[in-house]
């Protein structure tokens, strides 16, 4: 490895790294692929090439010892071991990115890093991530139209979702343990409906079809949507009608996942890893097997001093083998992220994706050289 640049650490060699891995090597280098099982990790590297790539086995004293003031680490390794990835990061005057939410545990570092003078980057992968780029850039094309701050009726709607690209009676294949799927969905919703607050304990049972790119989805919210009015700057706004953050399922979900429900309504924890299990056998991605990934983010304004107006970014990527579109839109977002701190770019501190609207056309710009189509609808581009 050079020593005249940082190196980036990339930990986790998962079905949604390979891309974003590569793309690193080839045009950065110094690149180290830290995994748990090294053959997966030596099977990323062989699609590298010549590209600088090294692989080392993922333990966490080694990761310690070798990070580097101004290197990047990057946590793509499950949700509950992000914060202590962080904590070795600062701990080595090192940035850290990950696509996956802001926890509190993650959140309580943003002074510590910016004492430090250090990037956290988090969310930065398909959704969240790219959801986050797109809602920044339409509410600033809004802004850039004259519709905000007149008291129009907004409603913003942030939809995704991963299916195979070839229907199924399911519906639906799993690229990891069903289990995180199913205890989602037992969860509590929040968003804005009809300009008020709406929580819905189970979301499956407020399911709607929406129109998107010409085909018929069923849709739902999920998670907790209102602090993103803040985040995406429509805090101020008294017509705020809609919003919402939510998942994207093919047409027939509901029905097909009817019994799916009901075990999810019982709360059993033993039944649903069971399930979890028996839906992973049944349901899982075959390895050559190709998914398809729809993100649609749209914003609507309405009002009697003005034409209505509306805009939305989407993406309908297909891919399959190493490069799944699930694969490509997560990592290569993150790519875009590593790149951003590396070349200064990032403010320091704990933070979510990027605000900038410059940046987020940035990034959007090279997930484009990628081969990724951003579909634009209105004056939003």
């Amino acid at each position: 490895m050079s020593a005249s640049q940082p190196t980036v650490h990339w930990l986790g060699a998962g079905l949604s790294s390979g891309p974003g891995i590569v793309a690193l090597a080839e045009r950065r280098g110094n690149v180290v692929l830290w995994n748990r099982t090294v053959e997966k990790a030596e099977a990323v590297k062989a699609r590298a090439g010549s590209a600088e790539l090294q692989v080392r086995v993922l333990d966490m004293s080694d990761l310690a010892a070798a990070a580097q003031p101004g290197d990047v680490l990057v946590s793509m390794l499950p949700g509950d071991m992000h914060a202590q990835v962080a904590r070795a990061a600062l701990d080595a005057g090192a940035h850290m990115v990950t696509s996956s939410y802001v926890s509190d545990d993650m959140a309580s570092l943003d002074g510590a890093a910016r004492d430090k003078n250090l990037c956290v980057v988090n969310e930065v992968g398909l959704d969240p991530g790219i959801d986050h780029l797109f809602a920044h850039i339409l509410v600033d094309a809004a802004k850039e139209a004259g519709v905000l701050g007149q008291g129009r009726t907004l409603d913003f709607v942030s939809y995704c979702g991963g299916f195979p690209a070839q229907p199924t009676p399911f519906t639906y294949k799993f690229s990891w343990a069903p289990f995180g799927v199913l205890t989602a969905l037992g969860n509590p919703s929040h968003s804005i409906k009809d300009g008020r607050k709406l929580t819905i304990e189970k979301p499956y049972k407020a399911v709607e079809n929406l129109d998107i790119l010409g085909e018929t989805y069923e849709v739902y919210a999920n998670r907790d949507s209102i602090p993103y009015v803040t985040e995406y700057g429509l805090s101020g706004e008294a017509g705020l009608n809609t919003f919402v953050r939510g998942t994207l399922r093919m047409k027939g979900w509901t029905v097909a996942w009817a019994d799916i429900f009901a075990a999810v309504e019982k709360g059993d924890k033993d039944e649903l890893r069971a399930l979890s299990q028996r839906l992973w056998d049944e349901h899982a991605y075959r390895d050559d097997e190709e998914d398809r990934v729809v993100l649609y983010v749209a914003l609507s304004a309405e009002g009697d001093d003005g034409e209505p107006w509306h805009a939305s970014l989407a993406l309908n990527e297909t891919g399959s083998g190493w490069q799944t579109a699930m694969a490509r839109t997560v990592s290569l977002t993150c790519a875009q992220a590593i790149g951003a701190v590396l070349d200064g770019r990032i403010q320091p501190g704990v933070s979510a994706a990027t605000k900038d609207v410059a940046e987020a056309r940035r990034w959007l710009e090279g997930l484009a050289d990628d081969g990724i189509v951003i579909l634009a609808e209105g004056d939003s581009m």
